[in-house]
């Protein structure tokens, strides 16, 4: 496996926060079509059952609030790429927060996040294995997949794609106003993404860093 320093780790935990949106189609139609700014339609009976809902007694704002999210899933995967309509899905003011690399993305920069994951995990999709809608607030426990096929780029230098397996922890929380997501903060499981890609922390250069 590739080592790493651990300056090098940190500061490639920032370079790769972006993978944070490493998103899959979710089981449901509610995207909208390509480039549309149109609200996504509501989730049917069907597909409410089909969901890992931890409750399924949901009002109609709380199956809103859903669909909105499961659209951005949804336009944000590689074969449904869509920036426009992932972008449209936050407010003007709103923010996506990469909370274990320490970055935030506003404006404009929200449409950077996609294209640089589906540079880096082509096929990425998102194993949804948990989620609570309390009102405005969507919790989502979730397993990001996906192969290495994409350059890493790092301060010390490019990590080639090695076609291995990724299958990282997270936790996504959205927080939703009149239908818009106002934040979205995502935990990502870096350490064991890096690990998938075959990329080892440098604790000795840690520990002897004086």
């Amino acid at each position: 496996m590739k080592s790493l320093g651990w300056k090098t780790i940190i500061a490639t935990a920032a370079v790769t926060s972006l993978t944070g949106l490493a998103i899959a189609a979710a089981p449901t139609q509610a995207a909208s079509p390509a480039g549309s700014s149109e609200a996504p339609t509501a989730l049917s009976p069907r597909e409410l059952a089909a969901l890992p809902l931890t409750n399924h007694h949901l009002t109609r704002h709380e199956k809103a609030n859903l669909a909105v999210v499961l659209n951005a899933y949804h336009v944000a995967e590689g074969k449904n790429l869509d920036v426009p309509a992932f972008v449209n899905s936050f407010a003007k003011d709103g923010v996506f927060n990469d909370e274990v690399a320490g970055k935030a993305y506003q404006g404009k920069a929200l449409g950077d996040v996609l294209p640089y994951m589906a540079n880096l995990f082509p096929d990425v999709h998102r194993d949804l294995k948990r989620i609570t809608v309390n009102g405005d607030v969507v919790s989502i426990e979730l397993s990001i997949q996906g192969t290495f096929e994409g350059p890493l780029q790092t301060p010390a230098g490019t990590v080639e794609p090695t076609g291995a397996k990724v299958d990282v922890p997270t936790a996504d929380f959205w927080y939703l106003h009149n239908g818009k997501v106002e934040q979205f903060n995502c935990y990502v499981g870096y350490t064991k993404m890096y690990s998938d890609m075959g990329v080892n922390l440098d604790w000795a250069a840690a520990v002897n860093k004086h």
